[in-house]
């Protein structure tokens, strides 16, 4: 991947609406997946009740986000610029 590539998807997440690109989307989804795996990983290694909790953390957390990105794409955007409205 090249310098420009990288640095444009950077500087995309920082702009409105930039939740709603797929790449934005795997990449959460790919860190929630592995957050899981590490704590089921836990779970396994461990047995301690504090990562039972830490699971329903996260799966509430990653539920939370997939709703609002959901709630972001049923939200019509408006086609109008902010500054004509405060200019009328």
């Amino acid at each position: 991947m090249a310098e420009n590539d990288e640095g444009s998807f950077f500087a995309d997440v920082l702009k409105p609406g930039s939740s709603l690109q797929p790449q934005f989307i795997l990449i959460l989804d790919t860190a929630f997946v592995s957050l899981f795996c590490i704590l089921i990983l836990l779970v396994v290694l461990t047995g301690s009740l504090h990562v039972y909790a830490l699971i329903a953390i996260e799966l509430a957390l990653w539920a939370s986000v997939k709703w609002f990105v959901n709630e972001l794409r049923n939200t019509p955007i408006p086609t109008e610029d902010v500054q004509s409205k405060k200019a009328s």
